[in-house]
């Protein structure tokens, strides 16, 4: 009977920080929405809202932490129960880095504000809406994945992070034409660049999550490398070297 009563303690112990996850997980999907949004409407206002929402991401990661330290602390999980509740926390590192992200895009677009090059910004901040937009729907089936730990689901979220490559890719080959017709596009060009890269980060992220859905049910992280399409920054990089 006392095992029985342990077993329930932790499994609605679990239960509440899990739940802490996946509305951390909504409050990130959010930041980049809005991060983007305030990028393409150049809204200062809500660029600003991002950064000051940041604060509140990093509190929850926070108190995951502590709730999961306290988790083992005081249930002692065996070997499976104490890998679902690391897996927690590393997920919650993961959508910390997000807003983290989010909130970095939403520096730069106050910065870009500064900045003359309306035409550019303008186009480009289209392009990086679609980017972000990917990227949440990736983080959202991450985190569906997560919490009805499906397999299939995680596995597809894998795949599809190299869409969010082929994005990052088009919009660098584009920053470097728009530079290299003009020297005074490069200060927006190098922001929008940033962001660009940052979101990018934000799938690798969503992918991380989706790769500990995997080690969750199976027992084992994925043993093939992530699809991934090839960076043009990096071939940039060595076709100057």
């Amino acid at each position: 009977m006392a095992e029985q009563h342990i077993a329930r303690a932790f499994d609605r112990d679990l239960e509440a920080i899990q739940a802490l996850v996946m509305k951390m997980g909504g409050m990130v999907e959010t930041a980049i929405l809005d991060a983007a949004q305030a990028l393409e409407t150049r809204n200062d206002e809500l660029a600003e809202q991002v950064r000051k929402n940041d604060k509140a991401i990093d509190a929850l990661e926070m108190k995951i932490n502590e709730e999961a330290a306290r988790l083992i602390a005081l249930r002692a999980p065996t070997a499976s129960d104490l890998r679902m509740v690391l897996s927690v926390m590393k997920i919650a590192s993961s959508l910390e880095r997000v807003g983290d992200y989010a909130k970095n895009m939403a520096k730069r677009t106050q910065a870009l504000a500064q900045l003359g090059q309306v035409g550019i910004i303008a186009g480009a901040g289209a392009s990086l809406r679609r980017m972000a937009k990917a990227v949440t729907e990736l983080l959202s089936d991450a985190l569906d994945a997560y919490a009805g730990r499906h397999l299939d689901l995680a596995q597809d979220v894998r795949v599809r992070d190299r869409d969010i490559d082929q994005m990052y890719n088009a919009l660098f080959r584009e920053f470097l034409t728009h530079m290299m017709e003009d020297p005074r596009n490069i200060t927006a060009c190098m922001h929008l660049h940033f962001i660009a890269k940052n979101t990018e980060r934000m799938g690798d992220h969503a992918t991380a999550i989706a790769e500990q859905v995997v080690y969750l049910i199976t027992g084992e992280l994925p043993e093939d490398p992530r699809p991934k399409a090839e960076n043009v920054a990096d071939l940039t990089k060595a076709a100057g070297a």
